[in-house]
């Protein structure tokens, strides 16, 4: 017998926990890649690595001598690797706690970061408007792109680690060949906003790209052309992550300059909820790898982490 009724509404998404401890604006959230742990970043100088189970605080980096703007974790999250105002990306211990190096040449705040899938690599990039490829291992340099004509707002490898994408305040995104440093593809758009975000899809296939006029949209980077377009949230002042929710269908998850944590339905672009709690600006998101569970993480009136479960009903 067909069934007509329209698809199930999702679920909705609860406050289940915040985690206080920070002392400024959060910049980051990132599950480890096996959910386990959460990590998070902050304006005071430190990182912070969380139990996911019981939110309790297992490790506090310090060492930066600037506020950190992002971080992110190696695939076996063994290693963290943060991204500071103070020009250096460093990579610590995460059980240890402690440093392992420290990557400098960045001539201008480093705001972005992100491991390659094998974790041999680090991409990062900078307000010094460049890309910089880093050896884990030496900690050199191996490679500098003059990526960008303004601030470099995120960096990311695709799934295979083949690819790099950057985002820039210069309303570009480009597509770089990880291996050589060549720019592979520029996406252009008629209006050139800022872009303030960009981020792979799971499958490599296609990029998320957040942009200062409120605005997501979804490309294909193979063909140039944008497919679809999420907007409702407020996004108009900061560089505020998005990402994929794919535990339980497949979700755009965005913070927004309104408070609120938006979650719009990828195929229909409907927005499915808007989770309240934050007292600020909600800046960054991160979705559970496994689990029906979100991280976010809100600016400096606010200063909390909040994890959101889907209702067990």
């Amino acid at each position: 017998m067909a069934l007509s009724e329209p698809v199930e509404s999702v679920k909705p998404y609860k406050l289940k926990q915040t985690l206080t401890g920070h002392k400024r604006a959060i910049s980051s959230v990132k599950f480890s890649g096996d959910g386990k742990l959460l990590a998070t970043s902050s304006a005071d100088k430190t990182a912070r690595v969380w139990s996911t189970f019981d939110g309790e605080t297992l490790q506090e980096f310090q060492g930066h001598d600037q506020g950190i703007s992002d971080l992110a974790f190696s695939s076996d999250a063994r290693y963290l690797a943060t991204a500071s105002d103070d020009k250096a990306v460093r990579i610590w211990d995460v059980a240890a706690g402690s440093l392992v190096k420290t990557l400098t040449g960045h001539t201008n705040y480093v705001f972005c970061v992100n491991y390659n899938p094998q974790s041999n690599m680090i991409v990062s990039g900078s307000f010094d408007e460049t890309v910089r490829i880093w050896d884990v291992k030496t900690g050199k340099c191996l490679k500098v792109l003059p990526a960008h004509s303004d601030p470099v707002t995120a960096v990311n490898f695709n799934r295979d680690g083949s690819l790099i994408v950057s985002s820039s305040y210069d309303g570009l995104c480009r597509i770089w060949d990880a291996s050589t440093g060549h720019c592979m593809k520029t996406l252009i758009d008629d209006e050139n906003p800022p872009v303030s975000f960009v981020q792979f899809s799971p499958n490599g296939k296609f990029i998320l790209v957040g942009t200062l006029d409120n605005t997501l949209r979804l490309w294909n980077f193979s063909t140039g052309k944008f497919l679809k377009t999420y907007t409702g949230h407020v996004n108009s002042k900061y560089c505020i992550s998005s990402t994929f929710s794919v535990t339980n269908g497949k979700y755009i998850v965005s913070g927004s300059e309104d408070n609120c944590v938006y979650l719009w339905e990828l195929q229909t672009r409907k927005i499915v909820q808007k989770l309240e709690g934050h007292t600020d600006a909600v800046i960054s998101v991160s979705c559970h790898p496994t689990q029906n569970m979100i991280a976010s993480g809100a600016l400096g009136n606010d200063k909390t982490v909040k994890i959101w479960t889907q209702g067990e009903d």
